[in-house]
């Protein structure tokens, strides 16, 4: 990666992490309940399903889903769907939630930078405070969860009001994703993007830093990733 100078890297102000696959290794709990659910549908589900349906809202999951089993999206059969599911996890969180390899750090490097935080995901709210039990709600000045925006990523919509919240332009942010779909919805938003990859393979794109893991990262490989990924888009 190229050097950052004094001047640009002031300009990263703020954090905004991904959760289910960067920051916790839930998507596995998501494997286990998503499959259930098809199972209830009619229909086993494949991994190539499972696969379209990362970093997804909840709505466009279970039309996948939906469209996978052969079952009517009706207001009704979606509404309950949508219970048995957020149950279902809900169970499954209670149990533990492990981190992802050097989540907590990077975590806890965000803020002893003085950088603005704020958790952007699409799980819905109550699954979010569940999970928030395991993360901690002190590392995080705002959360937004995917019922609080009218549409889930890849819509820029929720990265947008994470920097809002924060008071910042998107252009100083950074977004730490697993996937495709998350980090297409940062880049729209206008953030620079870290991804790193969980459960499935991922390239690097214009505006995106690729890393492996967030085990040991430094505070001036934080900023160097928001400043390679906002040089690469403007080059």
């Amino acid at each position: 990666m190229s050097e950052p100078t004094a001047s640009n890297v002031s300009d990263l102000r703020g954090v905004l992490w991904d959760m289910d696959g960067t920051l916790l290794d839930s998507e596995k709990i998501w494997d286990v309940a998503v499959a259930e659910l098809s199972l209830e549908l009619g229909r086993v589900l494949t991994a190539e399903v499972r696969t379209s349906t990362l970093g997804n809202s909840m709505h466009g999951a279970l039309r996948k889903v939906f469209a996978h089993t052969g079952t009517e999206a009706t207001e009704q059969s979606l509404g309950w769907a949508r219970n048995w599911l957020t149950d279902r996890v809900g169970q499954l969180f209670s149990e533990g939630i492990p981190w992802r390899p050097g989540a907590k750090d990077a975590l806890g490097l965000a803020r002893e930078m003085g950088l603005g935080t704020a958790l952007v995901t699409n799980t819905e709210r109550g699954l979010v405070e569940t999970a928030l039990e395991t993360i901690g709600r002190e590392y995080f000045d705002f959360t937004v969860s995917g019922d609080e925006v009218e549409e889930g990523k890849p819509h820029p919509a929720p990265y947008l009001l994470g920097a809002s919240l924060l008071g910042l332009d998107p252009s100083h942010c950074l977004a730490v994703e697993d996937s495709p779909t998350g980090s297409l919805a940062a880049f729209r938003a206008g953030c620079s993007v870290l991804l790193v990859p969980s459960e499935v393979e991922v390239s690097a794109e214009p505006g995106y830093v690729l890393r492996d893991s967030l085990v040991g990262i430094s505070a001036e490989e934080l900023r160097s990733a928001w400043c390679d990924a906002r040089s690469a888009t403007s080059s």
